[in-house]
């Protein structure tokens, strides 16, 4: 039975610790409640718009922007919606239980079939979510598009962190177009090597970490994970919230790249207007930053080694995986220093004093 949520029509799913929501239109999961001890809460932001009030030749995906979805390809498309038609069309319902949702949707882009598997677990605080993608030939970029409400948070109280990177740059070309009312803080093309020292447009250099920041600014940039093939070990992402942290497992294989869409108020055309405030995007991708599918078919990253493309055989199901969960901190937890398996269903969480959590959740998962 289907819900309205946020005005979305959507599947809900609840279990002991989690409840959610998914959209039928676009396949958008948000929210998400997680319960932890007494207190609940909702990391996942929700666009500071209706659909009702969206333009109507707006794409689906701006209409409906919450929360996590799925981009196949990824980035804006000449002759198609921006992240493909997963995260625009309708998806139908092929089953559920008390612990998952099993959705999918037929690619008129593509010509294939995209699932969407998103299940919980009893005594966890984590999102299991599984694409299964099929009948698809030729090279294509992909990515799951989680974004962030920062917005309760004071300036730079939160923090953001990422599990060892061995490339880092600021979008290349002009991601924010005051052309079309948008502006952007960071340097084109800017590399580093920190995410506490990013080049600034204007000069000198800003700490990516501490969010809320750059008000006024939308940036986008993308590092590269480092490689965990010999020891298949998980790459990672972590944003520590107000007393809790959120924090999202893959596999470097699938996802070689992530991205931070940090949107501050810096686009003022419509639908943004200026108040799509202290939200980010912490995207696992196989993409060249944000650009559409022709330019990631380039390799323009292949002197540095970097997927941005992935081949799809007609033949054969690719499964591509992603656990995303929260845990409560002490009010003293720093930045998320690492991320690392405790065992076989616990992972354990350590800040950059060496404060620790162990949470359970399955980090196997995405193998």
């Amino acid at each position: 039975m289907l819900e309205s949520i946020h005005g979305e029509a959507s599947w809900t799913l609840a279990h002991d610790r989690v409840k959610l929501a998914v959209s039928c239109r676009a396949g958008h999961l948000a929210p998400v409640e997680f319960q932890l001890g007494l207190r609940t809460v909702s990391p996942y932001a929700l666009a500071p718009w209706s659909a009702a009030e969206a333009d109507p030749s707006l794409p689906d995906l701006l209409k409906v922007l919450r929360g996590d979805f799925f981009c196949f390809p990824f980035g804006p498309q000449a002759e198609a919606p921006p992240h493909g038609a997963s995260a625009n069309h309708n998806w139908s319902l092929v089953d559920r239980g008390k612990d998952r949702l099993h959705l999918a949707l037929d690619d008129p882009d593509s010509g294939g079939r995209v699932e969407k598997i998103v299940s919980l677990r009893e005594g966890e605080t984590a999102v299991y979510v599984e694409h299964r993608i099929t009948g698809v030939e030729g090279r294509y970029s992909y990515g799951n598009h989680p974004i962030l409400d920062f917005s309760q948070l004071s300036d730079g109280e939160g923090r953001v962190s990422l599990s060892p990177f061995r490339w880092a740059s600021v979008y290349p070309g002009r991601f924010s177009d005051p052309s079309r009312l948008e502006a952007g803080a960071l340097m084109p093309g800017g590399r580093f090597v920190d995410l506490r020292e990013v080049p600034l447009a204007g000069g000198g250099t800003t700490d990516l970490t501490r969010y809320p920041a750059r008000e006024g600014f939308d940036d986008l940039v993308m590092m590269v994970s480092s490689p965990n093939a010999e020891k298949q070990l998980f790459a990672w992402s972590a944003a520590v919230m107000d007393g809790y942290l959120w924090f999202s497992l893959k596999n470097p294989a699938d996802f070689p790249a992530t991205l931070l869409w940090i949107s501050n108020g810096g686009r003022h055309a419509p639908p943004w207007n200026g108040r799509h405030l202290a939200r980010m995007g912490i995207e696992e991708v196989c993409s060249h930053f944000s650009d559409g599918v022709d330019v990631s078919r380039g390799d323009l990253l292949a002197e540095e080694s970097i997927p941005t493309t992935r081949w799809f055989d007609r033949d054969q199901e690719v499964q591509l995986r992603i656990v995303q969960g929260v845990a409560a901190t002490a009010e003293k937890f720093g930045v998320v220093a690492s991320i690392v398996p405790d065992g076989p269903q616990r992972v354990i969480i350590s800040d950059d004093a060496g404060l620790t959590l162990r949470v359970p959740v399955d980090w196997r998962y995405v193998f």
